[in-house]
């Protein structure tokens, strides 16, 4: 089992799109400071507690800050069977538009 890596311009392509789940894994202030439009927030240190929540036949798209701790998260869960992508350079690289939580 592998996972895919995608590049920023192209989870465009994702957001909103049924069966897709886009999930920040920045904690809970950087989410609210802004966010990938439709994504969730949940926390890299909660993920493993989360895994049972989520839909293994959705694809998962996963972010960070810099990309580092999405890979891990999908090197992760992967192994659980879950359909997993980690965004290439998190969002640092994205540059499309951000929505914020108050």
């Amino acid at each position: 089992m592998s996972f895919d890596t995608i590049r920023t311009n192209d989870i465009v392509k994702y957001i909103g799109k049924p069966n897709v789940s886009i999930i920040d894994l920045r904690d809970i202030n950087e989410y609210n400071s802004g966010h990938i439009p439709t994504a969730v927030n949940i926390p890299y240190e909660e993920l493993d507690k989360q895994k049972n929540n989520l839909q293994r036949n959705n694809l998962l798209i996963f972010y960070c800050d810099r990309g580092n701790i999405s890979l891990l998260a999908a090197r992760d869960l992967m192994k659980y069977g879950y359909n997993i992508k980690s965004l290439y350079g998190g969002l640092r690289a994205y540059h499309g538009k951000l929505e914020r939580s108050r």
